[in-house]
């Protein structure tokens, strides 16, 4: 492999001092074009390349942002993940990211490896294991040593930091009334993110809009789960025991696998049974028939987290008050609703 050389050799070799060489890599108007010319083509031919930590020290700017996801396999983060990508490289920033694999122990690993002085600030949506801890200390602890943290998603209410989040609660309504006016009375709620805050805003909503419209909750239609596992076969206790008429899932995993099991005891869609689930992965396009979804727009999610982190990075303002920034839904109607006039 290729050496790379340092400040202190390019400046030895071309006998000029470390403090010229440094100036002319910066484009300083202090030194003489040909020098500069000189200078920066001898460092690219000895594969120069700037010590990113040096910089730091120096000048407590890295240009590199932290990105602490999840859960990496679900649609959802990945299209989050290409909104920050896209705002960060067009404003010249660098990404590492690290996967907290819903793990409290890994989310502040990740915290603690990267606050050192390797990242600016962080983008971040919280691990399953703090929410369901209530555990938020790391956070603070990171932004009161002066790290900024934007929140995505997934958010920290007790922790005072930039905000991302989508109209969980008023998206739930305005679904799950697409279900009663399109005819449905005996609508089954479906979740297995019933720990996360996002699960418990949308079944908030899901009351609400029932409540609006004069239709009493069923217990009995509710399966609210922490596990994908637990709820596979709760979800298929629901439909051997009770009859439903409509389906309102909570995630992705919920709604595709209700889905599933109704066609498998022949129910039909959306004659019969209609559903809209939460999230819009591939699995809801793909499916026969393909499923109606609140689509969350993951892409604005992460390019407004993007741009909330690296204009308080930029701003000359050193006590910016915190912003909250809601991204709209938008109820994407497939093959699995009835359309409403």
């Amino acid at each position: 492999m290729k050496s790379k050389a340092t400040l202190k050799q390019i400046a030895k070799e071309l006998h000029v001092s470390v403090s010229t060489v440094s100036k002319a890599l910066n484009d300083s108007p202090e030194i003489s074009e040909p020098t500069k010319i000189r200078i920066q083509e001898f460092a690219k031919l000895k594969n120069y390349k700037p010590n990113v930590i040096g910089l730091n020290l120096k000048n407590r700017k890295t240009k590199t942002i932290g990105v602490i996801i999840p859960n990496i396999l679900n649609p959802f983060f990945a299209k989050v993940f290409k909104g920050i990508e896209m705002k960060a490289d067009e404003k010249g920033y660098n990404l590492i990211t690290c996967i907290s694999n819903e793990s409290l122990e890994k989310e502040l690993h990740a915290l603690d490896m990267l606050s050192n002085g390797t990242a600016d600030g962080f983008i971040l949506s919280v691990s399953e294991e703090a929410q369901k801890q209530n555990e938020f200390q790391h956070f603070i602890d990171v932004i009161n040593d002066g790290t900024p943290i934007v929140m995505f998603d997934r958010i920290a209410e007790q922790v005072d930091c930039d905000k991302v989040i989508v109209d969980d609660f008023d998206s739930a309504v305005y679904a799950v009334e697409h279900l009663i006016k399109s005819g449905c009375r005996h609508i089954g709620l479906l979740s297995s993110i019933d720990n996360l805050s996002v699960g418990k805003l949308r079944a908030k909503g899901y009351r609400q809009a029932l409540h609006a419209h004069g239709i009493e909750v069923d217990e009995n239609l509710v399966v609210l789960c922490e596990s994908e596992d637990d709820f596979n076969t709760r979800a298929q206790h629901l439909f051997d025991t009770q009859t439903i008429d409509g389906v309102f899932g909570l995630d992705e995993h919920a709604s595709t696998m209700a889905l599933k099991i109704a066609i498998k005891k022949g129910i039909r869609i959306p004659d019969d049974l209609q559903a809209i689930g939460f999230a819009d992965g591939v699995w809801s396009r793909r499916m026969t028939p393909s499923l109606s979804t609140v689509s969350q727009h993951g892409p604005e999610i992460g390019a407004a987290a993007a741009e909330l982190l690296i204009n308080r990075l930029e701003s000359k303002e050193e006590h910016l008050p915190s912003q909250t920034k809601v991204v709209k839904t938008e109820l994407r109607q497939r093959d699995s609703t009835k359309k409403v006039g």
